[in-house]
């Protein structure tokens, strides 16, 4: 997709979005949005493309580290109970409790019990979210081995991208298969008409991303009706330019 008509489509969907998150804050809602596939998925741009323009005081990207040694011993959605939305909120989990289906699971890093558990516990952990009066939205995003590939290789070679490159990311590269076997098991048994997933293509990201919106804001009633527009009064007296008594203060101008 050309980047220029992308750009005007998200600005519209972007204005909307803001529109959306008004009408969170209007009525007290809370709102959940998970976002989970593959590594270079997307997730990461599909959250930025969201949050571009919305007031940062309503929004939270809860994007939790790997469990500490306390943290392994709690109940195992403890700690992401602690990032729910209040009144008038919106979270984006970039990756969520289903941590334990995809990456535990492939990688080694829970028990067999602790794999099963987690897939009877997850669908009831979720309906006591619903029944509380939370919207939860679960997106999988959905990218083939191909464009995969191709994007670890812009990752490994762009300096300013490589951090996204972990040594899970490398070794996962070689468990293709198993994190599909992974990811079928989970939809079996997460998928719920209180919870639905929502796979999203994403082998074009561009596509992807105003797909996922479009689809986000059809599932979250509002209004569309953008803020009345303000009318500044006027400035009294000549505009000013910034003074300081210690001029080493400021900044060297290198641009």
């Amino acid at each position: 997709m050309k980047r220029d008509d992308y750009q005007d489509v998200l600005k519209g969907l972007q204005r909307e979005l803001v529109a959306m998150q008004n009408a969170l804050v209007r009525d007290g809602r809370r709102l959940v949005v998970v976002f989970e596939g593959r590594d270079a998925a997307g997730k990461g741009g599909a959250i930025k493309a969201i949050t571009e323009k919305l007031n940062t005081r309503g929004y939270r990207i809860a994007a939790l580290p790997k469990p500490d040694e306390r943290e392994r011993t709690q109940w195992y959605f403890q700690r992401y109970v602690a990032h729910l939305p209040a009144a008038g909120e919106l979270v984006l989990f970039d990756r969520s409790w289903y941590n334990r289906a995809g990456v535990e699971r492939v990688m080694g890093y829970c028990s067999d019990a602790e794999y099963r558990r987690f897939l009877r516990e997850c669908p009831k952990f979720e309906r006591m979210l619903v029944d509380d009066g939370i919207q939860l939205l679960k997106y999988w995003l959905a990218v083939d081995q191909a464009e995969q590939e191709q994007r670890f290789a812009e990752r490994a070679a762009d300096p300013a991208k490589r951090w996204k490159l972990s040594p899970i990311d490398l070794v996962a590269r070689e468990k293709y298969a198993d994190y599909g076997r992974a990811r079928d098991r989970m939809f079996e048994a997460t998928h719920t008409a209180w919870a639905p997933w929502h796979v999203v293509d994403f082998n074009d990201q561009k596509r992807g991303r105003l797909n996922l919106i479009r689809h986000l804001l059809e599932q979250v009633p509002h209004d569309g009706a953008a803020q009345p527009a303000v009318k500044l009064p006027p400035l009294k007296g000549k505009p000013k330019r910034e003074k300081l008594e210690d001029a080493s203060l400021w900044v060297r101008e290198a641009y």
